[in-house]
């Protein structure tokens, strides 16, 4: 088993953040989508001043997975107004969860699940949502393994191309 720490990222780890979120995000979509479309959102959502942004938010919050010292995969939660869509005070977001290829299937994506888990559970939320595009029939597969239901869908653009994402819920209230 991979020795494996989860930290959060602060500000100073800008540029691990840019690093492994293009990487991840290519490795991840590249094949399904046009070079254009790619190069045009990882430019955008990756940008310094865009992650600046994100990292400053009081409201949002990075982990990152890390093994012999590296980052291998990373996390994003999102509460309170910072959520992408429901704007649910009793709800957290999981907006992001990513991990470098050559390590999927050796249970980064679970300790990075794990932890957002965790963090609704300090914060008392009732539910954990989250939108998957339609296509990446791996993450849903994972999503669905772990409790989560579909609950509707909504639209996500990638460059010029208007995707399908499914929303997805765990329910954490009994």
């Amino acid at each position: 088993m991979l020795n494996i720490s989860i930290i959060k990222a602060e500000l100073q780890d800008i540029e691990k953040l840019q690093k492994i979120g293009r990487k991840t995000f290519f490795e991840t979509f590249s094949e399904s989508n046009s070079e254009e479309n790619m190069q045009k959102y990882l430019e955008e959502s990756f940008s310094v001043e865009r992650l600046i942004t994100e990292l400053s938010n009081k409201n949002s919050v990075f982990y990152f997975a890390i093994f012999d010292q590296e980052v291998i995969g990373y996390l994003k939660l999102n509460y309170g107004d910072s959520q992408t869509e429901l704007k649910d005070n009793k709800a957290l977001e999981i907006e992001r969860i990513y991990v470098s290829k050559e390590f999927h299937g050796k249970i980064v994506g679970q300790l990075l699940f794990d932890k957002a888990i965790d963090v609704a559970k300090q914060k008392k939320v009732d539910y954990v949502w989250l939108g998957v595009w339609e296509e990446n029939l791996r993450a849903i597969r994972f999503y669905k393994k772990n409790g989560f239901e579909a609950f509707d869908r909504h639209f996500f653009k990638l460059g010029d191309d208007e995707q399908t994402d499914i929303l997805m819920k765990l329910n954490l209230k009994n």
